[in-house]
């Protein structure tokens, strides 16, 4: 999955914006596990990026007030 923009997310509706958050939250989860398990992650710099990603997403939602 590639990394969105901010000016992307700024442009989305609140409901991708929501499917979005869903998702990389589930993503999350899981490549927490992998971790967890003792397995390997394929690419040990995306749970960074996830993270900030979905950091990115609640700056957007509370920027336009969306709780």
């Amino acid at each position: 999955m590639p990394e969105l923009k901010v000016s992307e997310m700024r442009t989305m509706t609140k409901q991708e914006l929501d499917d979005e958050l869903a998702s990389l939250r589930a993503e999350l989860i899981a490549e927490r596990a992998k971790r967890s398990a003792g397995g390997a992650p394929e690419n040990p710099g995306r749970v960074k990026s996830i993270k900030r990603t979905i950091a990115r997403i609640l700056t957007v939602k509370r920027e336009r007030g969306i709780p």
